[in-house]
């Protein structure tokens, strides 16, 4: 019961943070910059994604276009794209893979099949998260470098965006939920296994191997008195 209770816990920490993987992805909150004018009515701000560029206006018009040409992007947007996708694509692989080995589940139920599929599936939880946490750390490199550039002018420089905070956040809880179903198909893995006696031999093999007492040589009908 408390191994079901290990990978339900798992499972939904890793659900949680594929969730958050594909909200940070689509989200045009990766690099923000604010500019604000003397008068405040004219108060917009600039926020950049991985898939679009939008732009907000204190008069509520929100406006977004998406980038038209794939080769035209910097180096590090287009490794950015590719990272998260397969990240999100991971996450999908990892929860598939860990709901057939669950205990609570029907499929190969009493089969050994189980723990290494939970396994796997946090294997999976775990480089999920850290292909997230991989995108956004060098993500906010670039941010804060960009930054304290002095070449760069003020007006082109941007900040980390929301985006960027609520990857951090689905990496550590794909992380996490690997981590747990690691741990709970480790010890799974441990209870199934047979108890073993010395040389490696289980139990059963040592059946009918021993040598015949005095008793059971009387009790078949023969006397040892009349061999010796």
């Amino acid at each position: 019961m408390a191994s079901m209770a290990l990978q339900l816990l798992g499972f939904f920490l890793g659900l949680l943070g594929f969730t958050g993987t594909i909200v940070a992805t689509l989200l045009p909150h990766w690099r923000s910059r604010a500019h604000v004018d003397g008068n405040i009515i004219t108060a917009t701000g600039y926020m950049k994604g991985l898939w679009m560029e939008c732009v907000w206006r204190s008069t509520g018009i929100y406006q977004c276009e998406l980038y038209r040409s794939l080769l035209a992007l910097p180096p590090d947007l287009q490794a950015a794209r590719a990272l998260m996708v397969i990240s999100c694509l991971t996450s999908v692989l990892a929860s598939l893979v860990s709901v057939t080995g669950m205990k609570c589940t029907r499929f190969a139920r009493g089969s050994l099949i189980k723990s290494p599929l939970v396994l796997s599936g946090g294997i999976c939880f775990l480089c999920a998260g850290l292909l997230c946490l991989v995108t956004v750390s060098w993500t906010t490199n670039e941010v804060i470098k960009n930054f304290y550039n002095p070449l760069i002018h003020s007006g082109m420089k941007y900040e980390i965006g929301l985006a960027v905070y609520l990857g951090y956040v689905s990496a550590c809880l794909s992380l996490a939920g690997g981590m747990v179903l690691c741990w709970s198909s480790s010890g799974d893995r441990s209870r199934q296994s047979p108890p073993h006696t010395q040389r490696g031999q289980p139990p059963e093999a040592l059946k009918g191997n021993h040598a015949p007492s005095l008793c059971s040589a009387s009790s078949s009908g023969y006397r040892l008195n009349n061999y010796v």
